[in-house]
């Protein structure tokens, strides 16, 4: 029987996680490296992004927050102890969840973040409001992006504000060649992504579910060294042993990592951030 998309995106992170952890920690995202710095150790990398998207979304305080599609909980755990706020992050992955209660045990943060397996469509107003959310690098596994923008919003407080890190394609017209869209139908297949679309595509959606001060920015050039980082990360021979243990999901993703960065050279793909704000009514 053919997995749906939730099942296909649960098998990959179930079978990815435990070498990610075992190679990068925590944070299982791009990291930044706008200052130019391309030697910069790429755990400060990762952190620089969630501290560059913070300072970027004017957000300087927060006491209760969602983090969708929350990985192990990096992020969780830094919005905590920068924030004091209360955080509940959201994956499809069990292994994912389980992972996150251990690493919030160990950084005494039990009380504070929580990680459930849960799909992030199904959330609702009846979950209680709050004050951010908080999506990084999950947005692009959505097919649905207009319910996924009306879902913030309605889970949003008044004033509250939603932060996205997301893949997008580059702006069309002019319409995307035959070459382009092999080129996005392999990452699309091997990272179990449903077709991206353009970051106006986005700020549209985002506008139209109610949001104000909608603002995208491309921050591809900033993130395009990661995956280089990445590459060279799973060339050593404790990475290759992990990745003959993790399956064959985990070898074919990292098989797509040479599209990935392919794709930022040629600047079809886009490392798109965008903020936007739910009114004061």
């Amino acid at each position: 029987m053919k997995r749906t998309l939730n099942e296909r995106i649960r098998h990959f992170y179930d079978q990815s996680t435990p070498l990610w952890l075992d190679t990068w920690g925590e944070h299982m995202h791009h990291g930044h490296y706008g200052d130019g710095n391309l030697l910069k150790d790429r755990h400060q990398a990762q952190i620089d992004l969630i501290q560059e998207l913070l300072r970027w979304g004017g957000v300087s305080q927060a006491s209760r927050v969602l983090d969708l599609g929350c990985g192990v909980g990096g992020s969780a755990r830094y919005l905590a102890r920068t924030f004091g706020a209360t955080v509940t992050g959201l994956t499809l992955s069990p292994v994912q969840a389980a992972e996150a209660a251990r690493y919030n045990a160990q950084a005494g943060l039990d009380n504070q973040v929580q990680v459930v397996v849960r799909d992030m469509m199904t959330l609702s107003a009846d979950d209680g409001k709050v004050d951010l959310i908080w999506s990084m690098e999950s947005a692009e596994h959505i097919q649905d992006k207009k319910r996924l923008f009306e879902i913030c919003y309605e889970c949003l407080s008044p004033g509250g504000t939603l932060l996205m890190a997301t893949w997008c394609h580059r702006p069309v017209p002019p319409a995307l060649t035959k070459r382009e869209q092999g080129l996005l139908t392999r990452i699309f297949e091997l990272f179990h992504l449903p077709p991206m679309v353009p970051s106006a595509t986005l700020a549209r959606l985002a506008q139209e579910a109610g949001f104000e001060q909608v603002e995208t920015g491309d921050w591809s050039r900033a993130v395009s060294p990661f995956w280089l980082a990445v590459i060279r990360s799973a060339l050593s021979w404790r990475s290759i042993r992990g990745l003959l243990r993790a399956g064959w999901s985990t070898l074919k993703g990292a098989w797509a990592m040479q599209y990935m960065q392919r794709g930022f050279r040629q600047e079809l793909i886009e490392f798109t951030v965008l903020k936007a704000h739910k009114p004061v009514i």
